[in-house]
């Protein structure tokens, strides 16, 4: 059902990084643990919400990869009694009518998922991506793509010798856009992340449209459109 060929030398590895793996079926965790391992990561399992609670305050986890049919995610979801010092990133694996629950207790970070039946590819790609935050390829506190730098540790961009001054919501929506660089993000997707919550009308519009001023003044297009879509940055 899912694809558990060996991984080929292309795939995206980890470098040691610590991952907790949370999904009810024991065929799919041992999938992903045994996947997840020989591509360089280390693993833990946790087959509840309230498992997946107890783990994260035993351990500091850099990501959770959680499947939305994992017992207890409800209640983990709702979170009342759940009130870690440190929520890790989150990749949650669901079908596409179950994609609006992306565990906000858990991912008051990075947040993203992948489609069920999901491809073991497109899930170490995920992960890499949503890793650059905490280890591998992040650099002191740094994104950037082309002369684009978005600094955590100041809370601050620039494009090239330019600072960018961004209001919160910008600076939310610049990072995400970055981790996820060269990836169409929906409006429902960028809505959640910047505001923790669906906002319709042209909220979206308007608040990329006030980044990509800022963002592109003076230098080649980086955020772009897919009509119909989302929006995108990267190089075009």
């Amino acid at each position: 059902m899912y694809g558990s060929s060996p991984l080929p030398p292309v795939l995206a590895r980890g470098s040691g990084q610590r991952l907790l793996v949370a999904a009810g079926d024991p065929d799919t965790t041992e999938l992903l643990i045994s996947t997840l391992e020989l591509a360089g990561y280390r693993t833990g399992a946790a087959g509840s919400g309230a498992e997946v609670a107890r783990r994260l305050a035993e351990y500091r986890y850099d990501l959770v990869v959680i499947d939305a049919e994992l017992p207890g995610l409800d209640d983990l979801a709702q979170g009342g009694r759940f009130k870690p010092a440190y929520r890790p990133p989150v990749l949650l694996l669901a079908v596409c009518e179950s994609l609006a629950r992306l565990v906000p207790e858990l991912g008051a970070g990075e947040r993203d998922y992948v489609t069920k039946p999901f491809r073991i590819a497109e899930v170490l790609a995920r992960v890499k991506v949503l890793l650059r935050g905490v280890g591998g390829d992040r650099r002191g506190g740094m994104l950037d793509h082309a002369d684009l730098v978005l600094d955590d540790g100041t809370c601050r961009a620039r494009r090239g010798a330019r600072t960018l001054d961004l209001t919160p919501a910008e600076y939310r929506l610049l990072r995400h856009l970055l981790v996820n660089a060269e990836k169409v993000l929906s409006k429902e997707q960028i809505s959640r992340y910047v505001w923790g919550e669906f906002r319709g009308g042209n909220a979206i519009e308007q608040l990329v449209s006030r980044l990509r001023r800022k963002v592109d003044r003076g230098g080649p297009a980086l955020i772009h459109t897919r009509r119909g879509f989302g929006y995108w940055l990267g190089e075009s």
